[in-house]
């Protein structure tokens, strides 16, 4: 998504635009710890590090300003990214949330399916989500990210276009849980290292459309003992009843709500081999968490994909990678780091 009110076009396939519904930079355009899993191979270019002087830079670079102004990435070309590959399947794995599990009084069942609403739920979805800040390009961008269980108490998972796109790495990089109207009420947290799956990096190939960032401690505190995180699942198959969530920035939303879309999902019978739901979240939400086991009450699941991507001809329809074997080693790169 570019930072300029002109949108770039992109040559179309013949099946249509993927459209990144996270970052692109078009005002008003359309463009979402599991035990002894191996790690990736050797690395070429799946991690980012970033130096310490550049962190403090990010943090004091994103005012409130910087925040409402950050607009969303651009559209994604499905021609280029698709592939006949599907991801690589393992063993269904499962990791636990550590999120507070308090319910929330006085508030009533989300309707489900939901194709896009405002979430009054509360829980600890509200903690645990936020909106990802970053530049691209010397432009600044927006995206949706989530905290989870690990190790190191500091990993986010978003999408893969949410820290690399273009061959290039995203700087100045924040994620900021519980974003709302420019505030930080958990504080904006630094990425240290960002990483990607080896397909994303070396190919932005969008069934493998997952990214995730470790974050630098925050006044003496680690991510996830402030907000909580997640649970995971991996390879948990196909139909499933989700729950998708972000901060949609492009019209008719403008990044400062919390949304949700909610429904029985299938598999792509199109370009691609992710999960499909129906939701009209738009850019700024690529990145968001998908749940399978969503409990309402306590706003805690599993999480088991990201919005990643649409198809121009179906403006109303969500897509989010499958959480195979490459997501899996994703999150235990991150969580190691």
């Amino acid at each position: 998504m570019r930072g300029t009110p002109r949108t770039r076009r992109i040559p179309r396939p013949a099946l249509g635009v993927l459209i990144g519904v996270t970052a692109l930079f078009t005002a008003g355009a359309l463009a979402t710890p599991a035990g002894a899993a191996p790690e990736p191979g050797p690395s070429t270019g799946r991690v980012h590090s970033v130096p310490a002087s550049a962190q403090q830079q990010a943090r004091d670079f994103w005012t409130p300003e910087r925040m409402r102004s950050a607009v969303p990435l651009d559209l994604l070309d499905a021609d280029a990214r698709s592939t006949d590959a599907a991801p690589r399947a393992g063993r269904p794995a499962t990791v636990a949330p550590t999120a507070p599990t308090a319910g929330t009084a006085d508030v009533g069942p989300a309707a489900f399916p939901n194709g896009g609403g405002a979430w009054t739920g509360g829980g600890a979805v509200v903690n645990t989500a936020g909106r990802v800040f970053f530049t691209y390009q010397g432009r600044t961008a927006s995206c949706s990210g989530n905290a989870v269980t690990s190790a190191n108490k500091s990993t986010v998972i978003t999408a893969g276009h949410c820290v690399k796109l273009e061959g290039a790495w995203h700087t100045d990089w924040v994620f900021v849980p519980g974003y709302h109207d420019g505030q930080a009420p958990h504080g904006r947290w630094t990425a240290t290292k960002t990483l990607s799956t080896p397909q994303w990096t070396a190919s932005e190939d969008i069934n493998y459309d997952v990214g995730a960032a470790v974050v630098a401690p925050l006044d003496g505190q680690r991510l996830t003992d402030v907000v909580g995180g997640q649970g995971l699942a991996f390879n948990t198959g196909y139909n499933l009843r989700m729950y998708a969530f972000g901060f949609p920035a492009a019209a008719p939303y403008d990044g400062q709500k919390f949304i949700y879309c909610s429904g029985t999902t299938n598999r792509d019978f199109l370009l691609s081999n992710d999960h499909g739901m129906g939701c009209d979240m738009t850019g700024g939400s690529s990145g968001g968490p998908w749940f399978t086991q969503f409990n309402e009450a306590t706003g805690t699941g599993l999480q088991s994909s990201v919005n990643s991507f649409k198809y121009n001809f179906l403006p109303n329809r969500m897509y989010g990678p499958y959480f195979g074997a490459d997501a899996q080693n994703l999150y235990q790169a991150a969580q190691s780091s």
